[in-house]
């Protein structure tokens, strides 16, 4: 989605000179004929304005105090400046009550547009430093998360009333749903807050290692202990402790962790004493405990201990009225990180995202995101920067037709005969899979797609080989390979 400028000004012929640069750039805009408008356009977030270019000289609310009102009521917002005089005087006054860049009118357009885009990435960079300090602090809030989606609220809810309390806490869901994410959200909105969070993740660690890393190790207590460890518990003390897949834990380090959750205190691997912690514990995992604990691989009564109140997290094609929220929430996050400037998506590419299943949930949605923010050659993302999904999901042509027809657009939950009709669409007329579901030999689909674009191109080979991406010399021996139906007057025509 472009980006919204507001346009301030109380001279109809700037506002519109204004306003054609600004949509010529790519940008969304409104305008204001005065600062008590202006004002009121900009004071909500959620209205939409990301950037301000504000006249300093107007009738009755002036530039100059809507600036420094502005720093009361949304002090992250960009505005830039334009002004007759050009005085230096101006200019320092303007910038103290705010501002971050100073035209003097008439602006060239060309300067505007650089400015604004240099704004956009400021607001970007800080909204990404802003959100690491929170990570790091322990204070991301269930306000900092995308959670539009149904089954999300409820499990916001869930954890808002779950942060009012010491209760274990046991995270169930996928791999890749943001496990993570909720248990820092929970410490963010508990007493706890600004306190260690650890995190240890039970799959990742070496057998050998698990009781000295979670519960710490003297100097000398075995081979290689050249040092003393506190081990993640006491890291944890007067803060949470995450123990992701804990469904991963070897059994005798089950007995030491239900023993830790009981007595409050752990024994540290060679130490003569216990020591005393204060830990949150909240637990994740993408396995069924409870069969684990039928098959015997995982203690019944540490299973009881840890799934006092458990949070189901929903998968990504659960929710994917979040993909649009999500998916800009990404493209900000690496514009920042890799100093690119993608200002959105487009219709067709979130129809796209909406069709597919996404196995890998959340987490696969972000490195997709990554790789198509480095591809990205406009300054939208658009379907062809996702190569892996188009392959998977289908016909780029149809998604432009699915798009405009509305619904998918917006990242809702499809319904089966939407669903049906992404299917018919996009594996027609060139099919990737056979009638028992299984994928068809890339010989075979090349076969198709090339006698598909003869055919639709009337034989004009020179215009298939270009939409192909092939030489015209590699296009008649693809043809004499499959044997394809090239006729005489297609000849004749390209």
């Amino acid at each position: 989605m472009a980006k919204t400028v507001l346009v301030v000004d109380d001279d109809p012929t700037q506002r519109r000179l204004l306003q054609a640069a600004v949509e010529r750039a790519g940008f969304a805009c409104r305008v204001a004929p005065d600062g008590e408008s202006g004002l009121e356009m900009a004071r909500n977030p959620s209205d939409g304005v990301d950037v301000m270019l504000l006249d300093l000289v107007m009738p009755g609310l002036s530039g100059m105090e809507v600036l420094e009102r502005l720093q009361e009521v949304r002090p992250e917002l960009p505005v830039m400046v334009l002004t007759a005089s050009g005085s230096i005087d101006t200019v320092v006054q303007a910038m103290r009550a705010g501002a971050i860049d100073f035209f003097v009118k008439p602006a060239s357009p060309e300067r505007v547009v650089v400015s604004i885009r240099n704004a956009l990435q400021m607001t970007e960079l800080r909204g990404e430093v802003k959100r690491l300090k929170k990570t790091a602090s322990g204070e991301l809030s269930f306000d900092d998360m995308i959670a539009a989606a149904p089954p999300m609220r409820q499990v916001v809810r869930l954890g808002q009333r779950a942060a009012s309390s010491n209760i274990p806490i046991l995270i169930l869901g996928e791999s890749g749903v943001g496990k993570e994410v909720i248990a820092r959200c929970i410490q963010g909105a508990s007493e706890r807050a600004g306190r260690p969070f650890v995190t240890v993740n039970c799959g990742a660690i070496p057998e050998n290692l698990v009781e000295s890393i979670l519960f710490g190790h003297e100097k000398g207590a075995f081979t290689g202990a050249v040092s003393k460890s506190p081990g993640k518990f006491v890291e944890a003390d007067g803060g949470t402790l995450f123990l992701d897949e804990v469904g991963e834990l070897p059994l005798d380090m089950q007995v030491k962790l239900l023993r830790a959750l009981q007595e409050g205190e752990v024994d540290a691997v060679g130490s003569r004493r216990p020591t005393k912690v204060d830990v949150r514990i909240i637990s994740a995992t993408n396995k069924d405990l409870s069969q684990l604990v039928a098959e015997g691989r995982f203690r019944e009564d540490l299973y009881y201990r840890l799934n006092v109140f458990p949070v189901d997290m929903p998968s990504l094609r659960e929710r994917k009225e979040d993909i649009a929220a999500l998916t800009a929430h990404f493209i900000r996050r690496f514009n920042a990180s890799e100093g690119t400037k993608v200002t959105g998506a487009s219709a067709a590419t979130l129809a796209l995202l909406n069709a597919y299943d996404w196995p890998g949930n959340v987490r696969q949605l972000e490195n997709m995101i990554f790789r198509a923010v480095v591809l990205c050659e406009g300054d939208e993302l658009e379907p062809q920067d996702f190569p892996q999904l188009s392959g998977l999901v289908g016909e780029l042509s149809d998604l432009d037709q699915l798009a405009a027809e509305g619904p998918s657009v917006s990242a809702s939950t499809p319904t089966s005969a939407t669903v049906e009709a992404f299917s018919e669409a996009f594996d027609h007329p060139v099919r990737i899979t056979d009638t028992t579901g299984e994928l068809r030999p890339l010989e075979e689909v090349e076969r198709d797609l090339i006698q598909y674009a003869i055919d639709f191109y009337a034989g004009h080979m020179s215009e298939v080989s270009r939409k192909l991406g092939i030489g015209r010399s590699t296009l008649y021996r693809k043809v004499r390979e499959h044997d394809l139906r090239v006729t005489p007057e297609d000849k004749a025509a390209s």
